[in-house]
């Protein structure tokens, strides 16, 4: 067996076993176990909230607690379920001029988003991303961004790529700062086949053609 046909095959496996454990408690109970493991959407803290944005002029790198992923919505058997992945590995830095974000660049290891089960993982890692070949995803803003005092709502208009997929996207982001941090939150749709994504199929599973990315930063001054 060579192993492209290795690899379909522990994925469709790893799929089939999600039937498997659906049917055996029910749909609609697997539904709600699913629904209660879905992260809640990124959010600001109330530590951050109302605090001036720490907008000092130079160099802002991504630190410890932040994370970045997807939300989507499969069906099964009937029953909606929002699915949730995740991860901690992201890298970057933004920089700020005149009290504006004037350039950003974030990284996000793409082979270590998880969700609560492995082999949903297997199939986005082998079959979806192909992080073998494509092992990160990126975005880099191109146009500059105000930043106010408090709570600041903006639209952070940049690339992303996935897959070496390159497109335009506009995200809709919260920043907030408090003492010498800053956070950012936020999401952006995506319609999975503008980056060569299938979703999947399987009859008794199926994936909506679009979702979302999801992200939470954390800021700290070089």
């Amino acid at each position: 067996m060579n192993k492209r046909t290795k690899v379909w095959a522990g994925v469709g496996a790893g799929v089939v076993v999600l039937g498997v454990v659906a049917v055996a408690v029910g749909p609609g109970l697997y539904a709600d176990w699913a629904n209660s493991n879905a992260e809640a959407a990124p959010t600001l803290e109330a530590s951050a909230t109302g605090g001036p944005v720490a907008a000092t002029d130079g160099t802002w790198t991504v630190a410890d607690g932040s994370f970045a992923g997807y939300r989507v919505e499969e069906v099964l058997r009937g029953e909606d379920v929002t699915v949730t992945g995740r991860t901690e590995d992201v890298t970057g830095s933004v920089t700020v001029e005149g009290g504006s974000l004037t350039a950003a660049e974030i990284e996000v290891d793409m082979a270590s988003i998880a969700t609560d089960e492995p082999p949903r993982d297997n199939y986005f890692r082998d079959q979806a991303v192909q992080v073998g070949t494509f092992p990160t995803a990126t975005f880099t803003l191109t146009e500059p961004v105000e930043l106010g005092d408090g709570v600041t709502s903006a639209q952070l208009t940049g690339d992303l790529t996935i897959r070496d997929v390159t497109q335009e996207v506009t995200v809709d982001a919260q920043v907030a700062g408090s003492g010498d941090a800053v956070q950012v939150v936020g999401s952006v749709p995506v319609t999975f086949a503008d980056f060569g994504v299938q979703a999947p199929s399987l009859g008794f599973v199926t994936v909506e053609d679009t979702g979302a990315v999801e992200f939470d930063l954390r800021l700290t001054a070089s």
